[in-house]
């Protein structure tokens, strides 16, 4: 994980007591799991939505095509029928 073995982790926690103190600690902790979890979330999000669009944007492209076969049916023709 970034090459960050326990004696560095340890140092870390260290300076973070000295500076933020014990009471502030859990709470930082805390606050930093619930950033990184929601980044997380949205990344993931993000990702999924990719393909959906891909897949919105040929509905459209399929749906214009069907539009303009549709309007080269001859104007005697009603609902596939010839009009009499």
């Amino acid at each position: 994980m970034f090459g960050i073995g326990a004696p560095e982790l340890i140092v870390i926690l260290i300076i973070g007591l000295i500076v933020f103190g014990p009471g502030k600690l859990p709470e930082l902790g805390r606050t930093l799991g619930k950033t990184i979890r929601e980044f997380r979330k949205v990344s993931n999000g993000i990702m999924e939505d990719e393909p959906a669009e891909k897949t919105a944007k040929k509905l459209v492209a399929s749906t214009e095509e069907k539009k303009v076969d549709e309007s080269a049916e001859p104007s005697g023709m009603v609902d596939g029928k010839d009009k009499q």
